[in-house]
């Protein structure tokens, strides 16, 4: 049986615990000299430079052009209202409006917030010929975009979670 010392010993241990690992997490994303949601510049930072700056996790999808596996992304079936910023630099890429369902097994928009959140390039990976979608700020694989989507575009911007951030707000 545990006394009220012991109890009081264990929930600040638990606190202390806790607190540090939530400074940690915040001084690791602060860490990131180039992230911005308001930021417009085009960045040119190398790879080696994104590596020292990046979880190991987000730097293999964002920057090698990995795939999350579908259906694990925290967005996929996420239906708040907000705006979606790249992960690794901040830019504002998609607004919760333009997500829609899909069973494709990773969130999906229907068109990006501004015409230059996201570029394009072509993908010919895995003996396909995809569209591969880009940040327009930092040049990021976010994912790939089909012409399979609802309207008014009828396009699907297939992202992977974790090259994103979302920020909740009224949008």
């Amino acid at each position: 049986m545990k006394t009220l010392a012991s109890k009081t010993i264990s929930t600040f241990c638990m606190a202390l615990f806790f607190g540090t690992y939530h400074a940690q997490s915040t001084l690791f994303k602060n860490k990131n000299p180039y992230y911005s949601h308001t930021a417009e510049n085009t960045l040119k930072v190398s790879n080696s430079e994104w590596k020292k700056i990046l979880k190991p996790e987000l730097y293999q999808v964002a920057r090698e052009g990995a795939t999350e596996t579908a259906f694990t992304g925290k967005y996929y079936e996420f239906d708040e209202k907000g705006t979606y910023y790249c992960a690794v630099c901040g830019n504002p890429l998609f607004i919760s409006t333009s997500k829609f369902a899909t069973t494709c097994g990773w969130p999906s928009f229907y068109q990006p917030i501004r015409k230059n959140s996201v570029k394009y390039r072509k993908d010919t990976s895995y003996h396909m010929e995809r569209t591969e979608v880009l940040c327009g700020r930092c040049d990021s694989h976010l994912g790939h975009v089909f012409d399979d989507g609802p309207k008014p575009t009828g396009k699907r911007f297939c992202m992977n979670s974790i090259c994103l951030e979302f920020i909740p707000g009224k949008k």
